[in-house]
């Protein structure tokens, strides 16, 4: 099993979409509640985004059966509107999103600092899960 270790993780990948739509849909409250989730049994009840250098952001993610849930958040350090997004988790961790214009696509990268209580790969397949259903919802308001 792999540890954290100073290790970062990379998830990727490409909607169907131009920069602006996928930049909006990241970004607005009422579409991140559609789609930050990893698995179909969870959810995003809540969120709240202040898109923009200095500003806050918390999205709550919890098990549909109410067994479980937290939030997750954080400030952003660099937010460069419709390319790219950095912040620091409350926990510390740092995240960078990358979206770029790929022939009318978009294609969005996450680098993120892992934790150190789950494996790396459980973190890597649950960030991309999460990037996989943001794709899916994206395409679909395209």
């Amino acid at each position: 099993m792999e540890t954290a270790n100073n290790t970062t993780v990379t998830v990727a990948a490409t909607v169907n979409a131009p920069v602006q739509k996928v930049w909006d849909l990241w970004n607005n409250p009422e579409h991140i509640t559609k789609w930050a989730h990893a698995s179909d049994d969870w959810h995003a009840p809540y969120a709240d985004n202040d898109a923009r250098t200095g500003g806050t952001f918390k999205t709550t993610m919890a098990a549909k059966d109410g067994s479980f849930s937290f939030d997750f958040g954080g400030t952003y350090t660099n937010v460069q509107d419709n390319s790219l997004i950095e912040y620091t988790m409350d926990d510390s961790r740092k995240v960078s999103v990358i979206f770029e214009n790929i022939d009318g696509a978009t294609k969005i990268t996450e680098t993120f600092d892992p934790e150190s209580t789950n494996p790396i790969e459980m973190q890597r397949g649950g960030w991309q899960a999460i990037l996989d259903n943001f794709k899916k919802y994206a395409e679909a308001q395209a």
